[in-house]
């Protein structure tokens, strides 16, 4: 492990909100969790404070009268995608990010629009974004709003007016698909920025992150987490021993991956911004043990001087990631006792399935434990940090049902540390895939984007395995790999509180079963209670200490995000934003869900003691009828092929069902006549559909829109069965 010593002495530890050690529960350790105090009443920073806790010293609300909480005011933001920010509230004002990279102020007591800025992204570049439009929140300092645009941009805007004072290009390269996502993370000078796109096109996003001045924007310097081609000159010395990871056959036609999406955080005391780091990019993701290199610094967790953007030290949670581990989860610092003596450590409950603790200051690996079910490694060996592979983790002969998926254990969705409990809470993925090899297997498919060379088929409730076979070789029945389980559902979310220092859960609850629901981000606060939104529409409170329900308030419309909460004028609230999309873009909305139909409405959403009813979004048209398909003279062959086709470059974004974007197989008559100007030339680019005239030919079109047709012509046939029948 690459290490340095830190040339700043530390700081006094102070704890979070104010909260000192009276103030805490009898017997817990001092949880001191930020850099220092944050006023109670405000929420500045998108995790609360600059430890990313998710937590508030609040306790107006709290377990003893949280079911008295009821709707106070809520903002329509005007869009209807994924929506995955936390609001900030700074002297009486809500600031907040949404699709694109939109900006929102509003008046903080009743949801008044102050004003709002649009980056004026170019619709067609939604095609960069591995996961919806989404924006997961923004900075303010000294009177300044920082947001990255989905495009990469990085903007900064006056706090009063929403003027842009100054904007700069973060990306190296437009040729490539890059996109921001990501909350960006001010240091003491520098406002700091990630991307993504390591799992789009053909590998050609090469993963970084780069400082730009807080005051002018001008570039500082960039770090990057993978090695340039071979032959290439390296940027900074760091890249010299991650070269040495990626083993013989290193391809230098591809730029690696590595990006950073997500968890870009900032610690003062230690004057380092630790982030992490995903996925190679391509990769040959179905690796027997004997192809696997560590392919440094994918799937690591990495420190680097705040000023001088070099390495201070470097952890890898998956060495030669074949699973899609990514390690850009949220970070939370705190202090924990640990063997004796109080460290100051860095926390994260990774997309692998272990929660890692770290020392903060050196790197040095403290904890790795289980916090759901895994079974592609058994353990991790602390001398020396890495997994023990089982034979599980091996599917390059066989498809295997690898347990977390390539979804993780745990995603970008904020948890929580509550320093008056001492626990974690954590929104966990109890989800498998089945990993297939895909050239190796027999199906129809090489090759899927987003997945390469191998595809992870989450075992759900629309897990068909005669369909699925046909396009992906060999399959294990639903039953076969139920006995892995018991009576435990295969696919289940559940949120757990977890102990960090006795490395345990203290009490879990099942939010989600038989189908993901992608549910929400955690809030804790002094009060006791724990705040999370879920996919059937419901905020959720919960005892902090004995994970008891206090009240669950249907909103109609899905939850992601992370709550968060502030007090003005002496009334404490809770806000959250709503609205389906980001990964959930690519699947339906859930079953139990989609009686609403109005899910993806997206609302900022806030609640108070003494509240009323949430109003209900306007019900949307059934989306279930079938309209008349057009003539298809196309052979089954050509239909077969245009099936696959669609799985390959389709089915990342649309879904047979109602979602987030449309159902393909319900087109109307003036959408097929223009169906290959759509595809081909952009006609619908304002709209977000970019053109795909550079991975699909003319014949691929005609063939998936065959197949489009064919299933229209199904559905349409068994529906007007089905009305005559009855």
């Amino acid at each position: 492990m690459l290490t340095r010593s830190m040339r700043k002495p530390l700081l006094g530890l102070l704890c979070a909100c104010g909260l000192a050690g009276s103030s805490l529960h009898a017997g817990l350790p001092d949880f001191a969790a930020a850099p220092y105090p944050v006023a109670a009443d405000q929420w500045p920073f998108v995790g609360g404070d600059p430890a990313g806790t998710w937590f508030s010293a609040l306790r107006d609300i709290n377990d003893t009268n949280a079911g008295q909480l009821g709707f106070a005011w809520a903002y329509d933001m005007g869009t209807d995608r994924g929506q995955e920010a936390t609001p900030l509230v700074i002297d009486g004002v809500m600031y907040t990010s949404g699709v694109w990279g939109i900006v929102y102020a509003l008046d903080a007591t009743n949801g008044k629009l102050l004003w709002q800025f649009d980056p004026g992204i170019d619709p067609a570049s939604a095609r960069n974004a591995c996961c919806d439009t989404v924006n997961r929140g923004i900075a303010v300092r000294d009177g300044v709003v920082f947001v990255a645009s989905e495009d990469g941009r990085l903007h900064a805007l006056d706090a009063k007016t929403g003027a842009e004072k100054w904007a700069a290009d973060t990306i190296i390269n437009r040729h490539q698909t890059y996109a921001s996502t990501g909350a960006v993370v001010l240091t003491s000078d520098a406002v700091v920025i990630g991307n993504s796109g390591a799992d789009l096109g053909d590998g050609s996003t090469r993963g970084y992150i780069s400082a730009w001045d807080i005051k002018t924007g001008a570039f500082k310097w960039r770090f990057f987490t993978v090695p340039p081609a071979p032959g290439q000159p390296f940027e900074h010395p760091e890249l010299a021993l991650a070269a040495k990871s990626w083993g013989p056959d290193h391809d230098g036609r591809y730029q690696n991956g590595g990006t950073v999406w997500d968890g870009l955080s900032y610690d003062a005391q230690t004057d380092q911004i630790v982030f992490g780091t995903a996925n190679a990019s391509p990769y040959v993701r179905a690796k027997s043990a004997a192809e696997r290199h560590d392919d440094l610094f994918n799937a690591s967790i990495i420190a680097v001087d705040a000023h001088s953007g070099r390495m201070n030290w470097y952890y890898q949670e998956t060495p030669g990631d074949a699973w899609d581990y990514d390690a850009v989860q949220k970070f939370i610092f705190a202090n924990l006792p640990v063997g004796g003596e109080t460290r100051r450590v860095v926390m994260q409950a990774s997309k692998n399935g272990f929660y890692y603790t770290l020392d903060l200051k050196s790197g040095k690996l403290l904890a790795a434990d289980a916090f759901t079910y895994v079974n592609w490694a058994s353990g991790v060996d602390l001398a020396t940090g890495r997994p023990h592979f089982t034979p599980i983790a091996d599917y390059s002969a066989k498809p295997k049902n690898v347990y977390p998926s390539w979804a993780g254990g745990h995603t970008w969705n904020p948890m929580s540390f509550s320093p008056t409990t001492g626990l974690v809470y954590i929104p966990t993925l109890d989800v498998p895939n089945v990993m297939v090899n895909l050239p190796r297997n027999g199906g129809e498919l090489d090759h899927l984007e987003g997945f390469f060379n191998a595809n992870g088929i989450i075992p759900d409730d629309t897990y068909d395995v005669p369909t699925l076979s046909r396009l992906f070789g060999p399959l294990p029945s639903k039953a076969e790999l139920q006995k892995e389980r018991g009576k435990t559902s295969l696919v289940r979310e559940v949120l757990k509180a977890w102990d960090p220092v006795a490395h345990k859960v203290v009490w879990e609850h099942v939010t989600s079963e038989g189908n993901r629901g992608y549910d929400g981000g955690v809030l804790s606060t002094a009060g006791n209670i724990v705040v999370q939104g879920r996919g059937d529409g419901t905020l959720r409170v919960y005892n902090a200490t004995t994970g008891a329900q206090i009240t669950a308030i249907q909103t109609g419309t899905h939850i992601m995000a992370a709550p968060m909460t502030y007090r003005i004028g002496g009334v404490q609230y809770i806000a959250v934003q709503a609205g389906y999309g980001g990964i959930g873009i690519s699947y339906p909305i859930p079953p139990g869900d989609a009686a609403y139909r109005n899910m993806n409405t997206n609302r900022i959403l806030v609640f108070k003691l003494g509240g009323g009813p949430v109003p209900q979004p306007q019900l949307r048209p059934d989306p279930f009828d079938y309209p008349a398909p057009p003539a298809l003279n196309a052979t089954p062959a050509v239909i077969a092929r245009g099936e696959a086709k669609f799985t390959e470059f389709c089915s990342r974004c649309h879904v047979f069902g109602p979602g987030v974007t449309p159902d393909l197989s319900r087109l109307p008559a003036e959408v097929h006549a223009m169906f290959n100007d759509i595809v081909l030339k952009g006609a619908l680019a304002g709209l977000g559909m970019a053109p795909l005239n550079d991975m699909v030919s003319p014949g691929d079109v005609d063939a998936i829109h065959a197949y489009l047709i064919d299933q229209q012509r199904q559905g349409y046939t068994a529906q007007h069965k089905n009305t005559a029948t009855n």
